[in-house]
């Protein structure tokens, strides 16, 4: 993979690995097929984001921005379908050294400890390869399950942000974790 990406088995099955520029219409399948699930958590998003022509479009400025060490994206992948996704972006470097965290996961695989291991892994990754100090996330309020990801991987909740993002077309409270990385 390139710049140390190594894909990494996790339970399930499934594998973490890089996007890769033939991902488009896997993508587009995966958000089609979990759009339900997935509406309540995610962005309004416009009818031609389920296309493959869109994420076929946008993979190469996602590949772009990691090969100029802004971001990390990675796919779940099972059998050749992508089943999720774990991003890290806003990659700052100097005396910062920190990332978003975002992630997403099939609803027939969750509960499964697929998301703890991959968070873990794309952890490890930027500590070891990237060379960051910290990651931040946030969750809406009301998302248990990603904060439990994120406590069984070593976030610690650090605030409160009302009306942080527009999710399901209207801004809603988030809770904010960070994970320090060299401790």
């Amino acid at each position: 993979m390139p710049d140390g990406v190594t894909p990494v088995t996790l339970p399930a099955d499934v594998t973490l690995r890089l996007l890769h520029p033939e991902d488009g219409p896997a993508l587009a399948a995966a958000y089609a097929a979990h759009r339900r699930y997935l509406e309540p958590w995610d962005p309004a998003r416009p009818e031609t984001f389920f296309t493959a022509a869109f994420h076929t479009e946008r993979i190469p400025v996602e590949l772009l921005e990691h090969h100029a060490g802004r971001s990390v994206p990675c796919v779940l992948d099972r059998d050749g379908a992508i089943v999720g996704r774990v991003t890290l972006s806003d990659v700052v470097l100097g005396p910062f050294c920190n990332a978003h965290l975002g992630y997403w996961l099939a609803s027939d695989l969750t509960g499964r400890g697929v998301m703890t291991a991959a968070v873990d892994a794309v952890a490890a990754h930027a500590r070891d390869v990237v060379g960051l100090h910290r990651l931040q996330a946030a969750t809406l309020a009301h998302n248990r399950a990603s904060q439990g990801v994120l406590a069984r991987t070593g976030f610690e909740r650090i605030g409160y942000a009302p009306r942080y993002l527009q999710i399901a077309g209207t801004w809603q409270d988030h809770l904010l974790f960070q994970r320090i990385l060299h401790d």
